[in-house]
């Protein structure tokens, strides 16, 4: 009745086993280390850099724990932070011998301590959190007003082809701020120019006046569409932002939006705040212009004579000089996708997908460009760079845009990456920041590590005293269920932080209640009568529907948490609907096990140990006396 199969004890085990080894890594802790990653987008950081590095440092007397290349950077582990300081000095020099252009980041940071063969089986510690492993923090504003001056300076090309393109003549058009200004000669061209305007540039609303002689035709952004600009430069912000951060392999970093016009970046284990301001500036702008291919423009190419009138000279790939139009055609606002692929040669290509004013302003001006090279710039840090400059063979209208030429694919997958990262719809600055030491995080965890160790210890012992031997099973089943809680968020890569901890404090008085439950249902049991081995069976068959209800009820409140929640309501909303998983699993499946293998083989089983089992007073039956009525017989004489 109560024995349970082999391969049950056998999924126990491993289970146990398994949880043990995922749940290693996090006793290792953290070590200081310092991260090498691209400062430039055309600068790649490969597995060739670890073989440089570890030279340099030994040849400098540093000896680190290890130099791996993982992800898109390079880190190198050391012993302490005096260690880290003196190698991240002998990086810099390695790598940036010119400081004022370096090619690139070095900064410090930390990582795990965990052996290399637990590493090689994927078995790695949890993420921390800003408040438990130090990083930096930085609350930065978006300039809302460039957004809307950098749509209506968009608007203003789209204005003169709708006009160009329906013959309507004008005097001007000029941007004054966020507005933008037409001017006519005669009432009637205005009048056919407010009626096409009013149909295809639906986004602005526009106000007649009068300027001395000329007419003058002023359109500004509705207050609805003014709304979804800043809205989709915040969304394009915080994408390029994460796109650019998680390329340098920081863990787990923290974006989102706060407000109306604020993004919060948090960078866990970085604790150089001046390399952590680089990494936020790394955000590039994308452009698209034509190349000027004249005689003059080859001259200044070769260097022998000054760039042409309207021109601007930039290098390519491979270091040749490009001879580049100063007039913008796209940004990248208007790239929705970049994908790396092949070209009907079946050589390496770039795939671009475009929105619907890029897809038009593209088809006109490759239609009117054929022949002509058209380069593709990428700016950092007030630098340009030409990623690629193909030449037009034809129209291409559609949307959809194939950059191909002398590169591999690994090339054009690095193309693609660099052009699918984007670029800021608007500028940022930085107004807040804040550095969390790694002491603070350190004494963090200590304190939210004594909170659950005497939680547990207090509940320990309350059930021990309380259920006896069934408390003893209980508390292992606890372990179990902390132990596999750790193991899932360790598998997961989940990002632990105080409010993480307190969840899991949580999920300890909550796992408990379900072998509460169980071991009053067995003492219910033997009040009733039952014999001991019965009393074991009723108990957990009985008890399991009432489980299943609380612990439904609850993840149903904690889902709810995970979905309308953000920011530390979702990290503790993550530990506590997995730690309810885990509750049910080792509350009643593991328990019952150990109670199985204790109790179960035993026939003439006679009592359990499971603490005081109170039993109803037997009530005893009156005795009813009978009292007959009438006259007593007199004695005889």
């Amino acid at each position: 009745m109560n024995r349970y199969p082999w391969w049950k004890y056998l999924v126990l085990a491993l289970a146990v086993a398994i949880g043990l080894l995922y749940t290693l890594p996090n006793v290792f802790g953290e070590a200081p280390a310092v991260q090498v990653s691209s400062a430039k987008a055309t600068v790649k950081v490969d597995a060739t850099l670890v073989p440089r590095l570890t030279q340099a440092l030994h040849d400098a007397g540093v000896e680190p724990d290890f130099v791996q290349f993982e992800g898109a950077s390079v880190r190198a582990r050391l012993q302490d932070t005096d260690t880290q300081l003196k190698a991240r000095d002998v990086i810099l020099k390695t790598l940036n011998p010119d400081p004022t252009d370096g090619n690139y980041i070095v900064a410090l940071n930390l990582v795990s301590r965990s052996p290399r063969w637990l590493t090689a089986i994927h078995a790695l510690p949890m993420y921390l959190g800003l408040d438990l492993r130090g990083g930096v923090h930085f609350l930065m504003q978006v300039d809302m007003k460039a957004a809307l001056s950098k749509k209506a300076e968009a608007l203003v090309g789209d204005i003169r082809t709708q006009l160009r393109d329906k013959n309507i003549r004008h005097a001007g058009i000029n941007r004054n701020g966020e507005a933008v200004a037409l001017r006519f000669r005669d009432a009637e061209t205005l009048a056919a120019a407010r009626t096409l305007l009013m149909e295809h540039v639906a986004d602005m609303q526009w106000v007649e006046s009068l300027e001395g002689t000329e007419l003058l035709l002023t359109g500004k952004l509705k207050p609805e569409a003014a709304v979804r600009v800043q809205e989709q430069a915040l969304k394009q912000n915080i994408n390029t932002l994460h796109n650019r951060i998680n390329e340098l392999g920081v863990a787990e970093p923290v974006i989102q939006q706060q407000g109306i016009d604020r993004v919060v970046v948090q960078l866990p284990g970085v604790q150089d705040v001046a390399k952590a301001k680089d990494i936020i500036g790394r955000t590039a702008t994308l452009e698209v212009r034509l190349v000027d291919d004249s005689a003059e423009a080859q001259a200044a190419a070769a260097g022998t004579a000054p760039a042409p009138l309207g021109t601007e000279r930039y290098i390519e790939r491979g270091a040749r000089p490009v001879i580049v139009k100063r007039a913008v055609l796209l940004t990248g606002e208007n790239l929705t996708d970049a994908q790396p692929g092949f070209d009907e040669g079946q050589q390496a290509a770039v795939h671009l997908s475009l929105d619907a004013r890029g897809a038009r302003i593209f088809r006109d001006v490759t239609r009117e460009n054929v022949g002509k090279r058209m380069a593709i710039l990428l700016f950092e840090k007030g630098k340009g760079e030409v990623v690629t400059a193909p030449v037009i063979r034809g129209e291409i209208g559609g949307g959809r845009v194939q950059i191909s030429g002398s590169m591999t694919p690994m090339e054009a997958a690095d193309t693609a990456l660099l052009l699918r990262a984007g670029s800021l719809a608007a500028p940022m600055e930085i107004i807040e920041e804040r550095t969390i030491g790694p002491s603070l995080g350190a004494e963090n965890i200590a304190k939210g590590f004594a909170s659950v160790t005497y939680g547990f210890a207090a509940i320990a012992v309350f059930m021990g005293l309380y259920y006896m031997l069934f408390g003893v099973f209980s508390t292992l089943a606890l372990a179990v269920n902390l132990l596999l809680l750790l193991a899932v968020l360790s598998m997961l890569q989940a990002t632990l932080t105080l409010p993480g901890i307190a969840a899991i404090a949580l999920t300890l008085g909550m796992a408990i209640d379900a072998n509460v439950l169980i071991n009053e249902r067995v003492r219910e049991e033997l009040r009733n009568g039952s014999s001991p081995q019965m009393a074991i069976h009723a108990g957990y068959e009985r008890a399991w529907a009432t489980i299943l209800d609380s612990n439904v009820t609850t993840l149903i409140a904690g889902l709810a948490l995970l979905a309308f929640g953000s920011g530390p309501v979702r990290g503790f909303a993550v530990v506590h609907c997995l730690g309810i998983l885990t509750s049910m699993f080792s509350a009643v499946f593991f328990s019952r096990g150990l109670v199985n293998a204790w109790y179960g083989r035993q026939k003439r089983l006679q009592k359990v140990s499971i603490g005081q089992v109170w039993k109803p007073a037997a009530t005893e039956a009156a005795v009813a006396t009978t009292v007959t009525s009438g006259s007593t017989p007199e004695p005889k004489a």
